[in-house]
């Protein structure tokens, strides 16, 4: 069985981002600035972001923290993203989901400039990603694009089932793993929560992507044995005897599974580390393309 190390191939993939910032400053070229909103004090997202600007700080990337009052009107919100988007130094910004209930998410995603949309979300890059024209993938489903490529596992022709179908992961790597190129040529299968005799499909799978976020939610009964299975799925589940008074687990039973499997992602390890590595190269990217526009 193949362990797909996600914090291992994120790392390899932070120093090459490193060493192009470096490279960029030797030529006196503007290093990449990465700039995230947060509104409210979310635990989750307070970690995961304190997590991008860490890394940002590693490899030499600029990084802005913008803090914002859970109670914030959406126009308020609205002015600091047109703010965000007029500001020539910010080359990519994100907005960390979720936001306050009073607050139109969708809105607030329409109002980013899609060139600096690092986090892939705007109907415009999701557009031009399914019409195989340059545009910001989103993070997770291009970290798990780039772990496939990386472990030089198989995908053409292979039948791949993808468990989930939210914007932000099922339905894009859906859509990628289908495409020509490598990581793709693939018959992919898009199942969700009403999807009639799923264990007879994911039976069928050469491949499993599953991001459902039910925790062990795929068994061994329920794969095939050489599958592999990439697993998206990241839930805090209480555990008393747990020093932080939870544990993570993904959709995967995983020991059970990585018996039968040819090559599995860990949980955690696997497919988390790569979407915080995929978010700075579309950071690195975003600047890349501002400096071939002015040329």
């Amino acid at each position: 069985m193949l362990l797909l190390d996600g914090k291992k191939t994120a790392q390899q993939i932070k120093e090459e981002i490193q060493e192009a910032v470096r490279l960029r400053k030797a030529k006196g070229l503007r290093i990449p600035h990465l700039a995230a909103v947060l509104v409210g004090n979310d635990g989750a997202s307070l970690t995961y972001v304190g997590s991008k600007v860490r890394s940002c700080e590693r490899i030499g990337i600029h990084s802005t923290l913008i803090q914002l009052e859970e109670n914030i009107t959406e126009e308020a919100l609205l002015a600091q993203i047109e703010s965000l988007n007029a500001n020539p130094d910010i080359d990519g910004y994100i907005v960390q989901l979720p936001l306050p209930k009073h607050i139109d998410e969708q809105r607030v995603l329409l109002a980013v400039a899609p060139e600096k949309d690092v986090d892939g979300f705007h109907p415009l890059n999701f557009g031009r990603m399914a019409l195989e024209l340059e545009a910001f993938i989103p993070a997770t489903p291009f970290g798990i694009i780039e772990l496939l490529k990386r472990y030089q596992i198989p995908t053409s022709g292979k039948h791949c089932v993808v468990i989930g179908r939210s914007h932000i992961v099922g339905r894009p790597i859906s859509i990628l793993m289908s495409q020509k190129g490598p990581a793709g040529n693939a018959t992919v299968t898009l199942a969700h929560s009403r999807t009639e005799n799923l264990k007879a499909l994911t039976l069928q799978a050469d491949i499993i992507v599953s991001a459902l976020g039910i925790p062990e939610f795929l068994k061994a009964d329920m794969v095939k044995d050489g599958v592999i299975v990439i697993d998206v799925g990241i839930t805090r589940v209480p555990d008393a005897a747990a020093t932080k008074g939870y544990v993570i687990k993904g959709d995967v039973a995983y020991e059970e599974v990585a018996a039968k499997a040819q090559a599995i992602t860990p949980v955690p390890g696997g497919v988390g580390p790569m979407t915080i590595a995929m978010l700075l190269e579309n950071t690195l990217l975003a600047c890349q393309r501002k400096d071939a526009l002015a040329n």
